[in-house]
């Protein structure tokens, strides 16, 4: 194992002549990110970039789920100082992945939510199984969709539908996120890994030079929409944190009741 890869414990490689499988590894919690995975999200592209060997990526979730978004324990006991560094580390994980030179490609195997469902997105081919979802529920937690839907959705799928499913949380399936342009193709689950792998390989070996420019000067205008909105969807996703409706919308997920809105 490469001495970088020995830092991470929530986060599996896989090395295979060039294709690198990268796994977010939390698989009883549905790949939920907390604390940990977090911090390991927001090294992993710049390790990614700085490895020579490795010319394509597979990205993709262990057990049941892609990831299924941020840990909702770990938002009910954030601390002020937790929620600093979780939105510095918010900015390096999407800023840092569009800076990635390789090829990445998504495997998205079962839930892709909130921040799950941005890197799944935000990766350059997306393969989803039959089996899989996508939503970006931020607002169904009571904050601002900030952590790079803002950026993604309109570009895949158009500024309508972005706001249609950012500000209602809805669930797409697989099929409907690929009808609507979110994913590039949809497989049966058991072909998913197969299938993803395939694609990796063909860039793995394809011209390394000519493809890593094409997809530096795609991600260009991706890097002026992240200029343009990346900061302030962070600021105002974290003012959302301090808001008595985040807490109720927490705690209702946690009771397994709807949320109360105190209204005027």
């Amino acid at each position: 194992m490469s001495e970088w890869k020995s830092k991470y414990r929530l986060i599996t490689f896989d090395d295979d002549r060039g294709v690198m499988t990268v796994t977010f590894n939390r698989p009883d919690k549905l790949n939920a990110v907390d604390a940990r995975m977090h911090t390991e999200m927001s090294w992993l592209w710049a390790d990614v970039a700085r490895d020579e060997k490795t010319r394509a990526v597979v990205l993709t979730g262990a057990g049941s789920a892609f990831s299924a978004g941020g840990d909702l324990d770990w938002f009910k006991n954030m601390t002020q100082e937790a929620l600093d560094r979780l939105f510095v580390e918010a900015r390096r994980i999407i800023v840092d992945m569009l800076e990635v030179p390789q090829p990445i490609v998504s495997a998205v195997n079962g839930a892709a939510t909130g921040l799950g469902a941005t890197l799944a997105l935000m990766s350059d081919i997306i393969y989803a199984s039959e089996a899989a979802t996508i939503a970006d529920t931020h607002v169904l937690a009571g904050i601002g969709a900030g952590d790079g839907g803002v950026v993604i959705w309109p570009w895949l799928c158009g500024m309508a539908r972005a706001k249609e499913f950012l500000m209602t949380g809805q669930k797409l399936t697989a099929r409907e996120a690929h009808d609507i342009g979110l994913v590039n193709h949809v497989v049966e689950a058991d072909r998913l890994m197969e299938t993803a792998t395939k694609m990796a390989r063909r860039l793995a070996d394809g011209p390394q030079l000519a493809m890593r420019g094409t997809k530096a000067s795609l991600n260009k205008i991706l890097r002026e929409a992240v200029n343009l909105t990346l900061d302030t969807s962070l600021a105002l996703e974290k003012e959302c944190f301090h808001s008595e409706e985040h807490r109720e919308c927490i705690d209702a997920f946690l009771e397994k009741r709807k949320p109360q809105f105190k209204r005027a």
